[in-house]
């Protein structure tokens, strides 16, 4: 069984729809319709305490934003109420590619990061929200640093050899 490292997250479960216990999903993709259309297999996880339980896929439908799941063996909304606040993750290997231009994060865990000019900043941690764009966060060992993930700044993204370039303004690196 995959460990929790090797989980994406796919979409959360919102809580039960209808009386035949489908469960109302908020997609976690760049593209849902082709991620759930492919979906027959996955897992409901729970990350903050690793626990993970296969489940298969009836059928799924969108409604708007969201996804409405069935899983087998779930017939009513009192035994789909159980999975409200899980993920439905998929193992690393069933992921869609990536967009062109576009990497999971967890791709670049542990990549090199650099200046244009190549001093070593660190390396690439993971990825948080900031409101206007992401932040990405960049560990020296000693501290962390936190990267705009905006074209002015991010200047190459090289997935094969892990290594990101950056062009950072005067000052962010010591924030």
């Amino acid at each position: 069984m995959a460990t929790a490292a090797e989980l994406v997250a796919v979409g959360e479960v919102l809580k039960p729809y209808g009386l035949r216990g489908e469960i109302k999903v908020r997609p976690m993709t760049d593209q849902p319709r082709e991620r759930f259309k492919r979906l027959a297999e996955c897992f409901l996880w729970e990350p903050q305490n690793g626990r993970r339980e296969p489940c298969r896929i009836a059928s799924c439908r969108f409604e708007g934003e969201t996804v409405l799941v069935r899983l087998e063996g779930v017939d009513s909304p009192e035994a789909a109420r159980p999975f409200t606040g899980r993920l439905l993750a998929v193992e690393r290997d069933q992921v869609l590619p990536a967009a062109p231009g576009r990497f999971y994060p967890w791709q670049m865990e542990g990549a090199a990061v650099e200046t244009r000019d190549g001093r070593a900043v660190g390396r690439f941690v993971r990825v948080e929200s900031g409101g206007a764009q992401e932040l990405w966060v960049v560990s020296d060992g000693e501290r962390e640093h936190l990267i705009p993930a905006v074209p002015e700044i991010v200047v190459e993204v090289n997935v094969a050899e892990r290594r990101i370039v950056i062009d950072p303004p005067e000052g962010l690196l010591e924030l």
